[in-house]
């Protein structure tokens, strides 16, 4: 049974899954939705999220949002003892790595990746591009260090921590990381992966397509 992959132009988010069926090698139907049109208040979308956000998907009769929470999913009901850990307490320290992603490095890169990439120039913003770098400095240590030891964050392999923090910062492939050695090496790691090379292919295609309005748009209600 094919998943249908409902992703946003644009989002910063809905990448995150396209990376995990990459991954996985799984059957899906990827339905590109547009902003600008106005697809994601649409009533056919409304019913699957009353959010009207991206990325959702649809597995059978089991619809699902928000990004890390899908890639989990489809992690453990695909991928369990693979890409998925099998022991507790490696899916804990997942779990930990995923949830540390998004409350300590998601917003910075976001905002960094706007003001020095994303928004055409004479948007940008440097004061809040050097603000994101200060933020992004302690938690950026911290991530370093967990790599000194091993080449992935649960050891000598590559599992969904990776996958989910990778996706996270990978933004991030754009800013000076000589500072984090053992961070910069292993985000090119994961993003030189075969699967995250056809993820960032669609990614970067997506990007390129994005109306700039689009992007402002993003930026705007997401306060970065």
């Amino acid at each position: 049974m094919s998943i249908t992959f409902y992703y946003g132009s644009g989002s910063p988010f809905a990448w995150r899954v396209q990376l995990a069926l990459e991954h996985k090698a799984l059957p899906y139907e990827r339905k590109v939705l547009s902003f600008a049109a106005g697809d994601t208040r649409k009533p056919e979308f409304v019913a699957l999220n009353p959010r009207h956000e991206v990325p959702t998907i649809v597995d059978g009769d089991f619809v699902l949002t928000e990004s890390l929470a899908i890639t989990l999913y489809l992690a453990k009901k695909y991928a369990h003892g693979a890409l998925y850990p099998v022991r507790p307490q490696d899916e804990a320290r997942a779990w930990q790595w995923s949830f540390w992603a998004i409350a300590e490095v998601d917003r910075g890169v976001n905002i960094w990746s706007l003001h020095a990439v994303r928004l055409p120039p004479d948007e940008r913003d440097a004061a809040l591009r050097e603000a994101a770098l200060g933020v992004l400095a302690a938690p950026f240590k911290v991530l370093d260090a967990a790599l000194s030891e091993n080449p992935y964050l649960l050891g000598p392999d590559f599992t969904i921590a990776d996958l989910n923090v990778a996706a996270v910062i990978s933004r991030a492939i754009d800013m000076d990381l000589s500072t984090w050695p053992n961070l910069e090496n292993w985000l090119l790691r994961c993003l030189e992966r075969p699967a995250a090379r056809r993820a960032l292919a669609l990614k970067t295609r997506s990007d390129v397509e994005t109306p700039v309005e689009t992007t402002r748009r993003i930026a705007r209600i997401n306060r970065l």
